[in-house]
């Protein structure tokens, strides 16, 4: 059984960052697909503007996105310091504030969490 927490930083903008999303989110329905593992997907820092793009129905990673959703969560902070918040709400994606408004990575390390980002 495997303890992974996959960490999206890369923002929208450029190709780079979009395969670092794509990485992100295989990664992340890999572990949610094997039996035993834990995941929990992130969305923090510049990575919380792809939330509006990826709810778009018409956006290529729209359906990759759909399959790990139930695992993902938001930085409250960073989706209000990039403008995503009425979108993240909108989602009905769970926001995270456990340290200063930001998820706790700390925490996440306390229970056997690999913090692997993107």
């Amino acid at each position: 059984m495997a303890n992974a927490a996959i960490v999206i930083l890369a923002g929208t903008e450029g190709h780079e960052n979009a395969g670092r999303l794509v990485n992100g989110l295989e990664a992340a329905k890999e572990f949610a697909e094997a039996d035993g593992d834990n995941v929990e997907l992130i969305f923090d820092g510049a990575g919380t503007q792809w939330i509006p793009e990826l709810e778009d129905e018409d956006n290529d990673y729209h359906e990759l996105y759909q399959a790990v959703k139930s695992e993902s969560a938001v930085c409250d902070y960073c989706a209000g310091a990039f403008g995503v918040e009425d979108a993240v709400a909108d989602s009905g994606v769970v926001t995270l504030d456990d340290h200063d408004g930001h998820p706790s990575i700390r925490s996440l390390v306390d229970d056997d969490y690999e913090i692997i980002t993107f």
